[in-house]
C-alpha cells in the first residue's frame, strides 16, 4: 500500500486574502484539535484569513456552515471557502452510517447548491487510533488536506478558465 498524499503549500497571489471558515465538532476534542491546527497552518501559509465556528457533533457542521454564510451575506461579509472537520468513529449500531453520510452528503448539497468551496475534513474511521494517524499533522495531515481542497476550488472559482492553472 502507498503512503498518503500529503497536502502540498499553495502560495498562489489568487489565493491571498480569501477568507476561509473553518467548522470544527468538538465530539472528539483531541483529534478536532489536531485538524483545526493542521487547517490552520495550511490556510495561514496561503495567506488566506481564517473565521471559525464549533459545534457539538459532525451532524452539525453543514448546518453551522449554511447560518455563518447567511450571517455574512446579511453583514456584507464574504466567506470564500469553508473548511468542514470532525471524527465519525464506528460503534456498535447504525448512527455511524448515518452521521457519516448525512454530513457528507450535506456539505456537498452546500457546496453544489451554493457554488461554495468545501474541503470536507470529517474523518470517518473504525477507530480512535485511526484518528489520530489520519489528524496527525505529522502523518495524515488530514485538517491541511481539506484546507487544500478548499483553496484549490477558491482558485478555480476566482480563475476564468484561459487563466486556470492545473492544481498540481
Amino acid at each position: 500500500m502507498s503512503d498518503p498524499r500529503k497536502p502540498k503549500p499553495l502560495d498562489d497571489a489568487v489565493l491571498h486574502g480569501a477568507h476561509v471558515l473553518i467548522v470544527d465538532a468538538r465530539y472528539h476534542e483531541a483529534i478536532a484539535d489536531e485538524l483545526v491546527a493542521g487547517a490552520a497552518e495550511f490556510l495561514k501559509a496561503a495567506q488566506v484569513n481564517i473565521e471559525r465556528a464549533s459545534v457539538p457533533g459532525a451532524l452539525e457542521i453543514p448546518v453551522a456552515a449554511a447560518i455563518e454564510l447567511e450571517n455574512a451575506r446579511r453583514a456584507g461579509r464574504t466567506i470564500d471557502g469553508i473548511v468542514a472537520l470532525g471524527c465519525v468513529i464506528r460503534g456498535e449500531t447504525a448512527h455511524f452510517d448515518i452521521v457519516a453520510h448525512e454530513s457528507a452528503r450535506a456539505l456537498i448539497a452546500l457546496g453544489v447548491e451554493r457554488h461554495m468551496p468545501v474541503g470536507n475534513g470529517i474523518l470517518t474511521v473504525d477507530s480512535e487510533a485511526q484518528a489520530i494517524e489520519r489528524a496527525s499533522r505529522k502523518s495524515g495531515n488530514k485538517g491541511g488536506a481539506a484546507a487544500e481542497a478548499a483553496l484549490v476550488l477558491i482558485r478555480i472559482a476566482r480563475t476564468t478558465a484561459e487563466k486556470r492553472q492545473p492544481w498540481r
